[in-house]
């Protein structure tokens, strides 16, 4: 099984010198539903869900290695996780609930690249965030987390919102 590297990114500044690192939301949307309605009609909707959170988990792990800069402190954590998502524009974080000693946390995300704007469902659809947001989480704690999104712009939120626990049984 391969791996995925940071390196395999790329040099985008190299690569995009007219176009540059950044592109419309819905051309990021375009390429994550459709890969999703794909997964679903070859796997069925929830192994679909599946691999996007196990895909999300994975960029967390990388994207804290590789992009969030090395702390000690969860405060100083917070900070800069919530520093570097607005200023890469995948959205703005709030820590709504921190219990430090049980790592066991609500957060929300507002203004997000997955579902920000988008028509009610009635269904949650940020999967690759649960992943996303668990694969950070780890990289800071060590631990392994489960994480559930609970509100989403897909039930008629205007945020996404995420529990996330320690996983009891690693």
């Amino acid at each position: 099984m391969e791996s995925f590297e940071w390196s395999a990114l790329g040099d985008v500044g190299m690569g995009r010198k007219n176009l540059g690192g950044e592109m419309p939301v819905a051309v990021y949307r375009l390429l994550q539903y459709t890969i999703k309605d794909e997964l679903t009609h070859r796997y069925g909707k929830k192994d679909a869900e599946d691999i996007l959170r196990d895909a999300g988990y994975r960029a967390g792990i990388a994207f804290a290695k590789n992009v969030l800069p090395k702390c000690d402190t969860f405060p100083e954590f917070v900070q800069n996780l919530q520093d570097v998502l607005k200023n890469m524009k995948i959205g703005v974080i709030r820590l709504e609930k921190s219990d430090l000693e049980n790592l066991d946390f609500t957060l929300t995300v507002s203004e997000d690249l997955d579902c920000s704007g988008l028509p009610v469902t009635d269904e949650t659809v940020c999967f690759y965030d649960e992943g996303f947001i668990a694969g950070i989480l780890e990289n800071f704690t060590g631990k392994a987390f489960d994480v559930k999104e609970i509100d989403c712009w897909g039930t008629g939120d205007t945020v996404c919102r995420f529990s996330a626990r320690v996983k009891l049984s690693q």
